[in-house]
């Protein structure tokens, strides 16, 4: 389980660092769904070896070990940040006004 301090600092345009049982994924995150409930999730977005890559994790998935907020934009205007997919990196660090 996450930390309720941690899950409130989970808002798209935060760059956060997943470790699973799998290894770390480190990336922005694009969207959050569904709130506190069961079924809740969070859209997490990095580019690999010039790939975008998107990863879904449930909140409540019992193969999170551990979430650290890498860094966290001052203001996003909106709660799906789906149209950072056509940026490049730099773009992408530009529109959201953070280190992505």
């Amino acid at each position: 389980m996450i930390p309720e301090q941690i899950l409130k600092q989970i808002k798209p345009g935060a760059t956060v660092a997943v470790q699973d049982k799998l290894g770390t994924f480190k990336g922005v995150v694009l969207a959050r769904k569904h709130g506190k409930e069961s079924g809740a999730t969070f859209t997490v977005r990095a580019t690999l070896h010039e790939v975008g890559v998107e990863k879904i994790y449930p909140i409540n998935s019992p193969n999170i070990v551990k979430v650290k907020i890498v860094s966290s934009p001052k203001k996003v205007h909106k709660s799906k940040l789906y149209f950072l997919r056509g940026f490049s990196k730099k773009k992408t660090r530009q529109k959201i006004g953070s280190a992505a």
